[in-house]
């Protein structure tokens, strides 16, 4: 299954919140850390925010942080989340299934428990799984991050 780049954008956003647990974080040095334009990272931030993920702090000191605990945010539920209405083939969708051999077709069967194997992997694991390894991330993004002043408005 290929994920899109809003899931994408949207898992960076929340592993560099988990990353700064102690701090508000802002759009504008997400996006410079990981080199992601400002305007896709605001739509994703909105999401999170009202999927319940971030806590939005509007104002000159405002920012972005998690609104639960990394262990309690399942991969799982944040890549349905976003991929909604994302379907491997066509014929997942009984009212845009075209296919004519739909109805004895076994690799809608196949490609199905597929995609039950690959949410239920996800499943397994949370956001606090994928910011094990703090120190390292945190010093990749460090090394990323072009120098310039930070940015604190929220959106």
């Amino acid at each position: 299954m290929r994920l899109t780049v809003y899931t994408d954008y949207a898992l960076r956003v929340l592993m560099y919140a988990a990353l700064h647990p102690d701090r508000l974080s802002t759009i504008g040095e997400i996006s410079r850390v990981y080199g992601i334009s400002r305007n896709h990272l605001m739509k994703v931030v909105y999401e999170l925010g009202v999927a319940g993920y971030i806590e939005t702090v509007r104002g000159q000191q405002g920012g972005i942080r998690l609104a639960r605990p990394a262990q309690d945010i399942g991969l799982g539920d944040v890549v349905r989340r976003t991929e909604k209405g994302a379907l491997i083939v066509p014929c997942f969708d009984a009212t845009t299934n075209y296919c004519a051999i739909s109805p004895a077709c076994k690799l809608k069967r196949a490609l199905q428990l597929a995609s039950n194997a690959f949410f239920g992997v996800l499943d397994g694991f949370t956001l606090a799984d994928l910011t094990q390894n703090r120190e390292i991330l945190s010093e990749l993004l460090q090394q990323s991050a072009p120098a310039s002043t930070p940015d604190r408005a929220a959106s």
